[in-house]
This record gives structure tokens, C-alpha cells and sequence, in this order.
């Protein structure tokens, strides 16, 4: 496994040069710039473009600017600057004197990470993945055991509202409902402090993916109950409770982990719908206020590290096969 876990972290190397030409080739062809309007929505004159750019780098040729910000540059006291390869995303273009680290990773006074942008967006991740797991894989289940009945159509109902659904319309028919309507729940919080704050974003963030977790569970369930061994496990004595529980579910659970790694990744990285409708202090809002904005290296250090986010979380799924089928081999 070592040498499967070395293997794949090399390949992050050509996934990040790829995300990284990529984005800033996109980034780059948008029209306008960081300086079109400054903070106060006021023009920026001309000669103070200028210094900026120059302060900056940005008069420099494109190439140049790219490998600066993968490598490094020498400033303008002859000292080399180094880039992405030693962990520094650069400074941010709007928020001044602020660098990418420190506006992702570093959290209020007297709190830990997890109150930074980067802690909420995967604390918000991580809660819409248990809640699509904790209601998604026994609702599969339940569904598949009980084919054909009002449990199953119910379940395929929602399933199937769900996928088709997307994730704001559902965010605004509820928001209206447990907001507007019955008050239960305030539509920006004042803090996120409480955890009943969080479960609003959290089920409307995860409902799509329960509802994939749970159809791809009943039809690995149902494929899975008409398998040899399960025939052979009942005609050996067992309870009906060891076999759903040890041959049914474990084995229907590796489609299901295929999907859910990436999941988590998806649901960090596409949450900046529902952060920017609740105010959510979290990686996906600065995200979009930085593309209108045109941060550039707000822009490339946030692009990079969902990347690196989709990367782990696909050598996790690989990881966790290993425990679930035996017969896997990762070397």
C-alpha cells in the first residue's frame, strides 16, 4: 500500500500543473483586471494601475507570471521569491496586506482552524456527507428489502425529487418554508456558533447526494440479494440478520464508497450556491466574490486546493476498498 499511496501523491505533481495552466489561462483571457474598481467601487486612476502592477508583477509577460507563481521570482531587491513549491499561494490582490493563507486557513483570535474558511467549508462538507450516508444508506436498504412496496415508492420518490432538483431551488422552497414562513430558522445567521444553524445548509447541501447514495444502495442491494452466496449463507443456518447485515450490506457498500469520497470533495468544493444564499463565511463565497473581483491568486490558490481535495478523496476511496473486499489489492 505504501508504494500505491507514493505513487498516487507523485501523480498530484502533473494534476496540479494541469489545474494550475488551466485556470490561469482562463483567469487571464476574462476580461478586466484587479484594479478596474477598488473596495469603494471607485475607479482607479491610471498611475496607480500602474505601481500596483508593477508592485505586484503583473506588467511582467504572462509566462513569466506563471512560472513566478509555480516557482518564484526575484523582487525588485534581488532576493528570490519562491512560489507554489514551497507553499505560498501568493498575496491577495483586494484584500490587501492579507496573504491566500491566511484569509483560507487562519481562523478569528483564541479560535482553532476549524472557525477559519477553509474549517467552515469542510465542517459544512462533512456534515451534508453524514447526512446524505446516515439517511442515504439505510434508506437504500430499507428500500431494497422491502421492493415493490409503499416503503420502496416512497423512497423513490424522494430519490428521484432528489437528483432532479437542484440544490438552490430547493435551498429557496425551504428557506421560505422554515425562514419566512413558520421562523424557525434565521436565512443569514448572526453566528455559527449553534449547530442548529447548520442544519438547514447542511440537508439542502446533501440532499442530492443522499438521494444518489440511496438509489445506487437499493440497486447494489437488490443485485446483491440474488448473488449465489447469499443462497448458500441461508442454507447454512445463518439469521436473517447476519446475512443482510454481513453479506448483504458490506458487499453492496463498495459502489456506494466509490462515490462517496468524491462526494465529500464535490460537496466542499460545489457548496458556493448555498454559502453565498446563507452568508456562510466559507471558501466557496470568497471563491465567487474573488472571480468578481478578478483576485488572481485567490482565484488559482482556491482552484488548487479543491483540486488537491478531489485528488485525496479519490485515494481514499482506493484505500477504503482494501477493507471492504479483502480480494483488493492495492500493489
Amino acid at each position: 500500500m505504501g508504494k500505491f499511496l507514493l505513487r498516487r501523491m507523485l501523480w498530484l505533481i502533473p494534476v496540479i500543473l494541469v489545474v494550475s495552466t488551466i485556470t490561469f489561462v482562463l483567469m487571464h483571457a476574462a476580461p478586466g483586471g484587479p484594479w478596474d474598481r477598488d473596495l469603494s467601487a471607485r475607479q482607479v486612476d491610471p498611475a496607480t494601475q500602474k505601481m500596483l502592477n508593477t508592485y505586484y508583477g503583473l506588467d511582467k509577460p504572462l509566462w513569466r507570471q506563471f512560472t513566478a507563481y509555480l516557482i518564484g521570482d526575484i523582487d525588485s531587491e534581488g532576493k528570490f521569491d519562491c512560489g507554489l513549491i514551497c507553499g505560498d499561494l501568493g498575496p491577495s490582490y483586494r484584500q490587501r496586506g492579507l496573504t491566500i493563507q491566511q484569509i483560507l486557513f487562519m481562523p478569528p483570535e483564541e479560535k482553532s482552524i476549524i472557525y477559519s474558511r477553509f474549517g467552515y467549508s469542510m465542517r459544512l462538507g462533512v456534515y451534508a456527507l453524514l447526512f446524505a450516508i446516515i439517511i442515504g444508506i439505510p434508506a437504500g436498504v430499507i428500500s431494497a428489502l422491502k421492493q415493490n412496496t409503499m416503503v420502496d415508492y416512497l423512497s423513490l420518490f424522494i430519490v428521484t425529487i432528489g437528483i432532479s432538483v437542484p440544490n438552490f431551488v430547493m435551498a429557496i422552497f425551504l428557506i421560505i418554508i422554515f425562514a419566512s414562513t413558520l421562523h424557525m430558522v434565521s436565512i443569514v445567521p448572526r453566528s455559527w456558533d449553534e449547530v442548529s444553524v447548520w442544519i438547514l445548509p447542511a440537508v439542502i447541501l446533501g440532499f442530492n447526494t443522499m438521494a444518489r447514495t440511496a438509489r445506487l444502495t437499493r440497486g447494489s442491494m437488490l443485485e446483491t440479494m440474488r448473488q449465489d452466496y447469499i443462497r448458500t449463507a441461508r442454507s447454512k443456518g445463518l439469521s436473517e440478520r447476519v446475512v443482510i447485515v454481513r453479506h448483504m450490506i458490506k458487499n453492496s457498500l463498495i459502489p456506494v464508497v466509490t462515490i462517496l469520497g468524491p462526494a465529500l470533495a464535490a460537496l466542499v468544493t460545489g457548496s458556493f450556491i448555498i454559502e453565498t444564499m446563507f452568508g456562510f463565511p466559507g471558501m466557496g463565497r470568497a471563491y465567487v466574490t474573488a472571480i468578481g473581483q478578478r483576485d488572481y491568486s485567490m482565484i488559482m490558490g482556491t482552484t488548487l486546493i479543491y483540486a488537491v481535495l478531489v485528488a485525496l478523496a479519490n485515494v481514499s476511496v482506493d484505500v477504503v476498498y482494501v477493507f471492504l473486499d479483502p480480494r483488493i489489492r492495492l500493489d
